[in-house]
Parts: structure tokens; sequence; C-alpha cells
């Protein structure tokens, strides 16, 4: 399977994650998302009365410069991670 379809794959259940997933968290999977699917940002920052799409906007250029490749792999690495860390939780 090809990174393209993989990342397509973890896009998928990356929907699946528990509520319980912290902001911090799905900040990051967006941010990756973002810059693997678009680049790096081009958009002006959202302003303050807007801090919930501040925060994805942050976490967007929190990952500028990173090829679209190492952004699809971040984020796949990141969504295996919360998977197993729900699954742990789950289980205990």
């Amino acid at each position: 399977m090809g990174l393209q379809e993989d990342f397509e794959e973890h896009a998928q259940k990356a929907k699946t994650l528990p509520e319980s997933t912290s902001d911090q968290n799905k900040l990051i999977l967006y941010g990756l998302y973002k810059q693997a699917t678009v680049g790096n940002v081009n958009t002006s920052r959202p302003g303050m009365f807007s801090p919930k799409e501040r925060a994805k906007w942050d976490a967007w250029k929190a990952v500028e410069g990173k090829s679209k490749e190492e952004a699809m792999s971040d984020y796949i690495t990141k969504v295996k991670q919360l998977q197993e860390e729900a699954a742990a939780a789950g289980s205990s």
C-alpha cells in the first residue's frame, strides 16, 4: 500500500478515535492533515474572537515546512499512537 492510501485509511480511522482524545492531540492531527493535504498555511490567522479557529490555525502553522510525505507519515504515526492509547485505556 502506498503512502497516500495509508494516509487516507488512517484519516478514516482518526474519525473513530474516542471522545476522550485530548484537544491537543486533535489539534496535532488537524495540523498534520492540513499540511499533508494543502501544504503550508495559506490564510491569515483568525482573530481573537475565534479561539477554536485560531488554535487550529496555530496547529497547522506549527508544522509549516514539512513535506507532504513527512506530514502524512507523522499523521499516520500519531493516529496509530492514539489508537493504542485508547485500546490500552479501554482494557484497563
